[in-house]
């Protein structure tokens, strides 16, 4: 069973177009050659890809398995020559790091422009998952480094402690749980709630509530810390966010601890095996490993 590239970027056109036809206009190609060509994919496969009827064509189970994987591999194939194109320009060497929220937020960007600055020659690609899926991505191999908080199994990654820090409540001074000592997470669940859009920090904040059968009751999401605590000081409602995070904010606002025992973090360097980095990402992380110390 051979598909190239075109053979998928053809399967993958006709299925979101909903239409042979209207998939071999987007290709520019003759209807002909397209129902050859797929009708190919499925005498290499031995099974159809494709239910026709009167509205159109829709993916079969095994057309639908085809769909992930040649997004999947297209994905790939447009990062690959991202990546070499970038050595036209003059760079050598491009890092793939995976962060948490809280690393984001907080100390991270300031120890990339270091990075950067020191190395003009090299490119980070920098992005934002829960600790969980930094974990799946590194020991998948689809990326060589990532920093993550404990609150996930570690595995068989190499790591080193880097930073620690807390998850805290904001909220308004003259909002009820400002009083207390600490807020317990179910009493945050009570509240309206302001968070960040996108953040991985959201998506490990929505898990827990979802073991105690809850969810946020969110007014906004916002695409800063700054905005965020904006809305807080305004009493549209309450948030969370890293200790380090809140630390940096300019308003006048309330800080609890939050009172789970997952709250307080701790916050690692993670890799495979440290040995077989990359040249350019070993420097990166001899650096965030000095910083530490």
């Amino acid at each position: 069973m051979r598909f190239d590239l075109t053979d998928m970027r053809l399967f993958l056109t006709v299925v979101e177009c909903g239409s042979l036809t209207q998939g071999a206009r987007a290709m520019h190609l003759a209807l002909a050659s397209v129902s050859e060509r797929i009708a190919g994919m499925e005498a290499a496969l031995g099974a159809p890809l494709l239910e026709r009827n009167r509205r159109g064509v829709r993916a079969t189970a095994a057309g639908e398995a085809l769909v992930r994987h040649a997004r999947s591999i297209l994905g790939q194939v447009e990062q690959m020559r991202g990546e070499l194109r970038t050595y036209a320009t003059g760079l050598k060497g491009r890092v793939r790091l995976l962060s948490n929220s809280g690393a984001l937020s907080t100390f991270l960007p300031q120890q990339l422009c270091r990075f950067l600055a020191a190395h003009r020659d090299l490119a980070v690609d920098l992005e934002e998952l829960t600790s969980t899926g930094i974990v799946q991505a590194l020991v998948t191999r689809r990326a060589d480094l990532g920093i993550v908080a404990d609150t996930t199994d570690l595995g068989m990654l190499q790591t080193h402690l880097i930073a620690t820090d807390k998850l805290v409540v904001l909220t308004a001074h003259k909002h009820r749980l400002a009083r207390q000592a600490a807020v317990a997470f179910s009493e945050v669940l009570d509240e309206p709630f302001v968070g960040l859009k996108d953040a991985a920090l959201e998506t490990h904040l929505a898990e827990r509530a979802s073991r105690l059968g809850r969810q946020f009751d969110y007014r906004v999401q916002l695409r800063s810390t700054e905005m965020v605590a904006m809305h807080v000081e305004a009493g549209i409602g309450v948030s969370i966010m890293s200790d380090a995070a809140a630390r940096t904010l300019h308003r006048d606002l309330a800080v609890l601890p939050l009172a789970e025992v997952w709250a307080t973090r701790r916050i690692y360097l993670c890799a495979r095996d440290f040995a077989a980095l990359p040249p350019h990402t070993h420097l990166l992380a001899q650096q965030l490993l000095q910083q530490a110390a």
